[in-house]
């Protein structure tokens, strides 16, 4: 796995449509990894995480993860208002852009 100030920089030179379909990837793969799914599994984007079996604490896991690897803080609420993967990718990739424009 590349270093995350380079994962980060990389995602941040990304146009928008291409960083939400990396983060896309990176979301996936961590909540895969967590609901014990293999890469072939599909795992629906607009269905709440509950109901796909995670538990807070995983949930408090992944975000973690995510924090570390984009090098951003997630808020809490973010994750339990809109409780899917669209909503996470939606907000993740945003986050960044922002950053990205602030650091400009």
């Amino acid at each position: 796995m590349p270093p995350v100030d380079s994962t980060v920089q990389r995602l941040r030179d990304l146009p928008r449509a291409e960083l939400a379909e990396e983060i896309e990837s990176i979301v996936l793969k961590r909540f895969r990894a967590v609901l014990l799914m293999d890469e072939s599994e599909d795992l629906p984007l607009d269905i709440s995480y509950f109901d796909l079996g995670l538990t807070s604490l995983r949930l408090t896991e992944i975000r973690q993860s995510l924090e570390r690897l984009l090098d951003l803080s997630i808020n809490v609420n973010v994750l339990f208002n809109e409780p899917t993967v669209a909503h996470l990718v939606d907000h993740l990739t945003q986050a960044v852009q922002d950053r990205s424009s602030q650091e400009s």
